[in-house]
């Protein structure tokens, strides 16, 4: 190991429930709310694991019904892409989005606390503001890009701001997005 101390970040869980809407492909987003990271901010259902024995696709399925009360197939759930992120205060993660297209159930708020708005929102016309993490990994899922780096700088905005996009993908293995 190089340095001293070696380095851990959390993993987070992110949903891109898909569906057909009249004006095209569009995306389930909630607006987050309360004493939270980005309150008053457009993100996707998400979350992080509850500890070592629960694996990144249980921790989706539960997240999902958790906040929206969407039920979800294990089965259903297929790997988007990977984001690794480090927000402007300096705090690194990575984060899983998963793409679903069936589940059960209307999407609702579950958790008033921490969300105060549900919506569907076309793929291509996402709402402002938007957690610039969030925002990275759907543009960069748009792309069809497997892997993402967005590290954010001292004094950029939480909210997604197209003058510092700092989104980076990372070509995979046949040389594509």
């Amino acid at each position: 190991m190089s340095g001293g101390q070696r380095h851990t970040e959390p993993l987070d869980v992110h949903l891109i429930a898909v569906r057909d809407g009249t004006a095209g492909t569009e995306v389930l987003l909630s607006r987050r709310a309360g004493d939270v990271y980005a309150a008053g901010c457009w993100h996707l259902p998400s979350g992080h694991l509850d500890g070592p024995w629960e694996d990144v696709v249980t921790a989706l399925v539960r997240e999902t019904r958790e906040e929206t009360g969407l039920v979800v197939d294990p089965a259903e759930v297929r790997a988007a892409l990977t984001v690794h992120h480090r927000s402007p205060a300096g705090g690194a993660r990575l984060g899983v989005f998963f793409e679903v297209r069936r589940w059960h159930g209307a999407p609702q708020v579950r958790e008033p606390q921490v969300c105060d708005a549900i919506g569907w929102f076309p793929i291509d016309a996402l709402p402002e503001p938007m957690v610039a993490y969030c925002r990275a990994g759907l543009d960069a899922y748009r792309a069809g890009a497997r892997l993402a780096v967005h590290f954010q700088e001292p004094g950029d905005s939480i909210a997604f701001a197209p003058g510092a996009d700092r989104l980076r993908i990372v070509p995979d293995v046949t040389g594509r997005a």
